[in-house]
């Protein structure tokens, strides 16, 4: 949809000054003199197949005259919405769209951009529209309605009514901007469109963002379950347009296929269909767990709770009745006031007289008038940082979990270590702590994805010779700068767009290349390993070629500067039936690469035909 597309509203000839801000009154009097003389000019973008690379059809746009400030459609519709002339408006963008489409005998469908109030007025309804398009000898199988949602839809059953009118009539239907209207999702599943657009919000920059990635994914799902054809808007980079062909998406639309013009293109640029044709699938963003919402709701527990006028003795009893009850909260009006503890209770009770003393007062002089309190939607980074930045006792007594300052529950520090770690753990396996590369899990899906879309590809096992007694000779500290730099040497000398660059483990790598030229990136990443690499030695180390390190045995031995080996494994179809047979064969390559005097690549072409 041309409103919701900012960019376009530059498009057309303009006389290089802008134009100074014009009044109400004179907005609707050239509001009148366009639609008097017709000074519309329609614009065309194509959809293009992205199965077969050809255009399917174009969306037709508008623009007014470019010498005024109602040339862009923004203001033009504006203008005719506060003169009450919209459906004037409507019938000469639809008029002189059609008109141009046929005159330029623009081949595939014309995607008409129809508001849904303009659907249900009478003039349409009674076929003007359609006696047009005759007129035009044009059928109307070729023309697909394209609601845009600009204002909210209260009459569902009317307009279900009408799409299923115009469809009798020959026309098909597409819903527009799928995300972003005010009820989009409800719209699809009223009237069943043949073609969906999604948003340009959820396209531009797919290729980056996960959370993107899973709702065009979804879409799709959803789309291929009622029949549905969906339309990529949006598109401006040749990376959105890998990951969204590699969603199965049947039709893409956007700046990188083509920009709309008065007199458009009849093919897509030859780089946009040969990337088509090529077999690679895409490399998809990847979703860190440890960045996902888990909040302090998790750790919620819920206990007893007393108020300031329950005595101490009491509270006493409640501990006593339940031995796994470590803290009590003491609430007022739904509101915490503090916690009791349960060891400092039984321990000032321990003590002379105490019991006797204060057994029978508030239990408030027994309580924690500053525990930690936290909201139940803080993160639980944030919280176990508030945990660790806090004094001891937060520790050992735990938090009160709130929602709005209301009580909630309580929440245990041993919790939060253990949801923390399990985090931990999770991330490690999607994603390596140290380097922020893919770790297994990704690792083999992407393998997995390969191996089924039939594409040739190469892995490439990447691994640090004598890494353990250069950590040993010079730190952690030093190790993990030589991990760093192993990381970066790879990312850089990959496409990021073709290739998939994960971290195993320790100094273990992995590059999955769909680049033809893999072999001369790899012999890049070992020749800019050895020039950099230098640096984290010392000079008489460097003079001498090697160290003196323990070995595994414990024996004192001379080892050469480290140095990189990667062991390559071409895959073809058939070759390998899972990402299991591709590891081992891998590590095999690797362990020959290994065999080799300093940096090193082997390459597994037994099974390369």
């Amino acid at each position: 949809m041309d409103l919701a597309e900012p960019r376009l509203l530059q498009i057309g000839p303009r006389n290089g000054h802008e134009q100074p801000p014009a009044s109400e009154s004179e907005n609707l009097q050239r509001l009148d003199e366009i639609l008097a003389k017709r000074q519309l000019t329609p614009f065309f973008q194509p959809i293009l197949n992205l199965a077969s690379g050809q255009i399917f059809g174009y969306e037709g746009l508008i623009r007014g005259p470019s010498d005024s400030p109602l040339h862009s459609p923004a203001n033009l519709f504006k203008a005719a919405e506060m003169g009450n002339r919209l459906a004037d408006l409507e019938r000469l963008c639809r008029l002189v769209t059609l008109e141009n489409f046929v005159k330029q005998q623009l081949p595939g469908r014309l995607f008409l951009n129809v508001s849904p109030e303009c659907l249900l007025q009478s003039d349409f309804r009674q076929g003007e529209t359609l006696r047009l398009i005759h007129q035009l000898d044009l059928n109307p199988s070729r023309v697909v309605i394209e609601l845009t949602e600009n204002k909210p839809i209260y009459d569902y059953n009317l307009l279900r009514e009408a799409v299923h009118h115009y469809r009798s009539m020959g026309f098909e239907i597409a819903m527009d901007d799928l995300g972003a209207g005010f009820s989009s999702l409800r719209l699809w599943s009223e009237l069943r469109p043949e073609f969906v657009k999604i948003d340009m919000h959820f396209v531009q920059g797919i290729n980056q963002d996960p959370v993107k990635l899973q709702f065009v994914r979804s879409i799709q799902v959803i789309a291929e379950s009622l029949g549905t054809h969906v339309i990529a808007e949006g598109i401006e980079t040749q990376a959105e347009l890998n990951v969204v062909h590699d969603l199965g998406i049947a039709f893409g639309q956007g700046y990188h296929i083509a920009r709309p013009r008065a007199i458009p293109p009849l093919s897509a640029p030859a780089e946009v269909v040969d990337s088509l044709k090529h077999n690679h699938i895409a490399v998809y963003p990847q979703n860190n767990p440890l960045h996902k919402a888990v909040t302090a709701r998790k750790l919620l527990r819920t206990v007893p709770t007393v108020t300031d006028t329950t005595t101490a003795e009491a509270v006493y009893q409640i501990f006593t009745r339940d031995p796994e009850l470590h803290v009590l909260p003491v609430v007022k009006d739904g509101r915490p006031l503090g916690l009791i503890s349960r060891f400092s209770l039984l321990d000032r009770f321990a003590q002379p007289y105490q019991r006797e003393l204060y057994g029978r007062k508030s239990c408030t002089r027994f309580m924690d008038n500053h525990p930690l309190m936290v909201e139940q939607s803080l993160s639980l980074q944030e919280l176990s940082r508030m945990v660790a930045e806090g004094e001891r006792r937060h520790l050992a007594d735990g938090f009160i979990i709130t929602e709005a300052g209301q009580f909630l529950g309580v929440g245990s520090s041993q919790d939060l270590i253990r949801e923390i770690t399990e985090l931990q753990l999770q991330s490690a396996r999607y994603a390596n702590p140290l380097t922020m590369l893919p770790g297994n899990v990704p690792i083999n899906e992407h393998i997995e994805r390969l191996l089924q879309s039939g594409s040739a590809f190469v892995v490439c096992y990447c691994d640090l010779d004598n890494f353990k007694p250069f950590n040993d000779r010079y730190g952690y500290r030093k190790g993990d700068d030589m991990i760093q730099l192993v990381a970066g040497i790879l990312r850089e000398t990959s496409d990021p767009e073709r290739d998939f660059v994960g971290h195993i483990g320790g100094d273990d790598f992995v590059t999955i290349f769909q680049s033809d030229d893999w072999e001369w990136r790899c012999q890049q990443a070992l020749r800019r390993f050895d020039a950099a690499v230098q640096d984290l030695f010392d000079s008489a180390d460097k003079t001498s070629g090697g160290f003196h390190a323990q070995s595994r045995q414990g024996e004192a031995l001379f080892f050469p500067l480290t140095s990189l080996s990667i062991g390559a494994v071409p895959v073809i179809r058939g070759a390998y039936r899972s990402h299991h047979d591709i590891a081992a064969a891998a590590a095999e390559a690797k362990k020959q690469a290994k065999l080799g005097a300093g940096n090193t690549l082997f390459i597994e072409r037994r099974n390369v035909s």
